[in-house]
């Protein structure tokens, strides 16, 4: 059985005719792109969440109020709920999948994601790996923009290729594998010295980033290798002040190991969007950063001028992470004792 499955959404003109998926337009644009990407159409199970044709071509016209809803999903669109009635569609897609047991699901757009995750922001979803939580649980799922979408605005081509690229190399296998990675947070200053003397000065390359608000730094991380990094944070909500380390004295020599770790020349300092962060050091701080010699964001460009060069892009193409732009947002604080 194909261990690529392509989920999209419904049936078009052209799908109903021929009562099959992908076969007009959006279909010719999605063998293109799976050529591009290394992956054979004929190698691919491609389905549909609804294998019917929405009046209109629109799929809100299978949605109803909440108290029509099917049992278990969330709204589809805003206020829009698909209906009880189409819960047979669910049940035959959940079926589909179970007996093709494939190691990546790619869910094209929002109404598949919203089927397999019970999720609909997609273009916060693309390009990461989730597991699903609705219709079949438990499959590697991961989300791109449908083609019809790509044959609207034409911009998102590259980014489809490239989440299409990682699912060829997610279809080797039918886990989720992160990395797994060592960081320090909350580190003492004798912390800092010996992270410093046991892996930065040896290192070949520093990676470097600070997180801002207004004209301070909240934090800075420093990492060696892709595995390891050090976080040494200024601010702590949790603590009367709302600064992290307990006496000005300890923040003021803090501040001092950034400088001797920035002002040295080796090793060399990596940096996203290092224009922002060096210019932001020095500014704020007075802090020169000597031997900054790469930037991921203008490497990026140079490789893909076309597509987005943010960091939680750049996140979901080259490395397996999980959603950490989103899920920072819902972590909890643990309050101290002291």
């Amino acid at each position: 059985m194909p261990q690529v499955a392509v989920v999209g959404e419904a049936w078009g003109e052209a799908e109903e005719r021929e009562r099959a998926p992908f076969i007009g337009a959006s279909g010719y644009l999605l063998t293109q792109l799976l050529t591009e990407a290394g992956l054979a159409r004929a190698d691919c199970f491609l389905t549909n969440v609804f294998n019917l044709r929405p009046q209109g071509n629109k799929v809100e016209a299978l949605c109803g109020p909440k108290s029509e809803a099917l049992k278990g999903y969330p709204a589809l669109l805003k206020g829009k709920y698909v209906r009880g009635e189409f819960a047979n569609e669910l049940e035959r897609l959940g079926q589909e999948l179970v007996e093709g047991d494939p190691n990546i699901v790619i869910a094209l757009g929002n109404t598949a994601s919203w089927a397999l995750l019970g999720k609909t922001a997609i273009s916060k979803l693309r390009g990461v790996t989730y597991l699903s939580t609705h219709t079949a649980t438990g499959f590697k799922i991961l989300p791109t923009y449908h083609p019809a979408a790509v044959l609207r605005q034409w911009e998102l081509r590259p980014t489809v290729v490239i989440d299409l690229m990682k699912a060829r190399r997610e279809a080797e296998f039918s886990e989720i594998r992160r990395p797994k990675r060592e960081i320090w947070i909350e580190p003492t200053l004798e912390d800092l010295y010996e992270f410093d003397a046991q892996y930065m000065q040896g290192a070949k390359r520093l990676s470097v980033d600070i997180e801002t608000v207004g004209s301070q730094i909240t934090c800075i991380g420093f990492a060696p290798t892709s595995r390891l990094a050090l976080v040494l944070p200024f601010t702590d909500p949790r603590r009367l002040g709302r600064s992290y380390w307990p006496t000005q004295g300890h923040e003021r020599k803090a501040w001092d190991f950034v400088r001797y770790v920035c002002e040295r020349p080796k090793p060399s300092k990596l940096f996203q969007n290092g224009l922002y962060d060096i210019s932001f050091l020095w500014r704020a701080y007075g802090i020169r950063v000597m031997g900054a010699e790469d930037d991921t964001m203008l490497l990026h460009h140079a490789l893909q001028p076309e597509s987005l060069k943010a960091l939680g892009f750049l996140g979901s193409i080259y490395t397996d992470e999980g959603p950490w732009k989103q899920e920072h947002r819902h972590s909890t604080t643990i309050k101290r004792d002291d």
